[in-house]
């Protein structure tokens, strides 16, 4: 993998002033177990990435109950052991030391009880008193209702937490009381409040509007409804894989999940129509009241963790070095057919730790630092020139896995175009104005993946809009051309960035995870030059 940074000054002639240095990095390496269910696909399979986490094979969805326990790393995921496509849905399980390079052991919980005869969905991991993980799962039921399950370890002195045994009071919660039997899934980790109660939200849909529903216990194995949800919206529908945690209001560590600190936000986030939403708010967790700040989708509001492909996510606290970590499932852009040929679907992203902003209006995430200590070689270049219009190409380097920053300074902003009120969709504003598309200021960027001949490429680029009061950044993925093949998908994908651009650097950080991919890396401006 080779690290690429770039510092690019934007002057008013439009000359690009560049210098970056490159560094080979080391791949995050898998181990595999080779019994029949986890043996590894052939070498030849240049699509699968090099150090985002991925099974060897076969079908994967969420993350579920990612944990740090006695040092070690787990990660559970939707797996399904017999095929490329959904279904048959286990819980695998790996294990790591970095984050970065993984051991897959056996799998954790599989579908053969009438409670999850139908398959082991989404949960949450939840540390008991003595740091007693245990685990909460949907389960699909012989009459194909969704319940809450309990999973316990079968040995606690085992640091890999290898077998896991399922309770005997399954399932704890069931869709009673008018409760939809077929959106009922997905339970949170579990916090403990003042008064010693455990609490637990589960996502659910009624009458087209998507709900938190908030169960108490004392015990972890009796669980009783709360007469109203923790939270729901008229905005939406079904709430997918729901998150509860608090983060610090001025700190710069994570937050426990059932921590009483004063100085914090709560996060609620949602998944539903492909993306991952997001409300901060304030939780008081004596009457447990939970009062947002904005709401899903009001008054133009759109939080996401990622505006990108992205979803299901999971978040935990790493109590080890005290930061809240963030996975989330990304879709692969191939159909059916072509997951079925190559062996595979889906991957999880790069984890990455969460804090809220320093306007506490948003959250923001960075990779983790366990990927910057790959880092091996470093190859220096400087003062390229690159002027409005025209691309370099980051020659003498396989560009397949790469981690790529690069920082935009632009002295003049009076040429910029002027932003039209009816603007409000990034993701459509992008698909409009592609990286073909010249403007006053933007776009710039870089192309990733990029063929000799440019045929394919995927342009990570930025434009600057002027409205009435300040300055409008738009940030966009085109993929449209990163394929030349008729079957993936082709999502452009778009966001505004909150930032002003007079005072900051515009920055970007691209990580390009591909194994074995000849392709080019490649800085463009393209200006309507006077």
């Amino acid at each position: 993998m080779t690290y690429l940074k770039l510092e690019v000054t934007m002057e008013k002639s439009v000359v690009l002033v560049i210098g970056f240095w490159l560094l080979l990095l080391g791949n995050g390496v898998q181990s595999h177990r080779q019994d029949k269910k986890h043996q590894s696909l052939p070498r030849d399979q240049p699509y699968r990435t090099g150090y985002h986490f991925q099974p060897p094979k076969n079908w994967m969805n969420d993350p579920n109950g990612p944990m740090y326990y006695k040092g070690v790393y787990h990660l559970f995921y939707q797996y399904n052991p017999y095929a490329a496509v959904w279904g048959n849905i286990t819980w695998a399980h790996s294990i790591s030391y970095d984050l970065v390079n993984w051991i897959n052991l056996d799998i954790a919980l599989s579908p053969g009880d009438p409670f999850d005869i139908n398959g082991c969905w989404s949960g949450s991991t939840t540390f008991l008193s003595g740091e007693k993980p245990v685990i909460l799962y949907t389960g699909s039921d012989t009459m194909n209702r969704q319940v809450q399950n309990l999973a316990e370890p079968k040995n606690l002195s085992d640091p890999l937490l290898r077998e896991w045994v399922k309770s005997s009071h399954n399932p704890l919660m069931s869709p009673v009381d008018g409760i939809d039997p077929k959106n009922f899934r997905d339970p949170t980790t579990a916090w403990q409040g003042p008064d010693g109660l455990w609490r637990v939200l589960v996502g659910n849909e009624m009458d087209g509007h998507g709900r938190a529903l908030l169960y108490r216990s004392q015990d972890f194995i009796t669980w009783s409804q709360s007469k109203e949800p923790i939270h729901s919206s008229t905005r939406t529908g079904m709430w997918e894989c729901p998150d509860f945690y608090p983060v610090s209001i001025d700190g710069k560590n994570g937050v426990e999940t059932s921590s009483l600190d004063k100085f914090t936000k709560q996060v609620l986030k949602a998944s539903f129509d492909n993306s991952d939403h997001y409300v901060l708010g304030n939780y008081t967790a004596v009457t447990d009241n939970f009062l947002v700040d904005t709401d899903f989708l009001d008054n133009g509001s759109d939080l996401r963790y990622d505006y990108g492909n992205f979803y299901a996510s999971k978040t935990f606290f790493d109590s080890g070095k005290k930061r809240r970590i963030l996975w989330g499932w990304i879709l692969e852009s191939d159909n059916t057919t072509d997951d079925v040929k190559k062996g595979w679907s889906g991957l999880q992203s790069i984890p990455r730790t969460i804090l809220l902003s320093k306007t506490g209006k948003q959250l923001i995430q960075w990779p983790l630092e366990e990927i910057e200590k790959q880092r091996i070689i470093k190859v220096s270049f400087e003062n390229k020139e690159l002027k409005g219009g025209s691309v370099l190409e980051v020659s003498g380097i396989t560009a397949s896995q790469a981690d790529v920053e690069v920082s935009f300074s632009l002295s003049s902003f009076k040429e910029a175009e002027l932003m039209d009120p009816s603007w409000v969709d990034p993701k459509l504003l992008c698909s409009q104005k592609t990286a073909s598309v010249r403007s006053n200021v933007g776009p710039f960027g870089i192309l990733v993946l990029a063929s000799k001949d440019l045929t394919e490429q995927t342009a990570i680029f930025f434009r600057v809009f002027r409205s009435k009061d300040n300055y409008v950044v738009l940030m966009c993925s085109d993929q449209s051309r990163s394929s030349v093949e008729e079957g993936p998908q082709k999502t452009i994908y778009g966001a505004f960035i909150d930032i002003d651009p007079l005072n900051e650097k515009i920055s970007l950080r691209s990580l390009v995870c591909y194994i074995c991919f000849n392709t080019s890396i490649i800085t463009f401006a393209k200006f309507s030059i006077d």
